[in-house]
């Protein structure tokens, strides 16, 4: 896990301002709204809707960076902003979920240590 995938300082900050049990609620709630919220970006791309594919991105952007999860944050970001105009790539989808993967991966290792 690296400092790249999960912003330590933003995540301890967290857990000290909102306590580690309830971080830990939260989290959990992430770890089951963030494949929806990637599912639904997918099936905006596919279906050329241009608004609920940016409030998805948008929804995934503001959630990751909660957590400190800046690297998917910041894809995030990039294709809320570039939106569908900006013809975002199966591959675009494809590397936001393997980032999704490295982040949630990084945040339960954390929230368990």
């Amino acid at each position: 896990m690296s400092q790249a995938t999960i912003d330590r300082t933003v995540f301890a900050e967290l857990q000290d301002t909102a306590g580690a049990d309830f971080v830990q609620e939260l989290l959990q709630t992430f770890f089951e709204e963030a494949p929806a919220m990637l599912k639904e970006l997918r099936e905006a791309h596919a279906a050329a809707n241009a608004d609920a594919f940016r409030r998805a991105a948008h929804s995934l952007k503001s959630n990751s960076l909660t957590f400190g999860a800046q690297g998917l944050a910041a894809m995030a970001r990039d294709l809320e902003v570039g939106g569908l105009a900006a013809a975002p790539t199966a591959a675009a989808l494809a590397a936001l979920q393997d980032e999704y993967e490295r982040a949630a991966a990084a945040l339960a290792a954390l929230s368990h240590g």
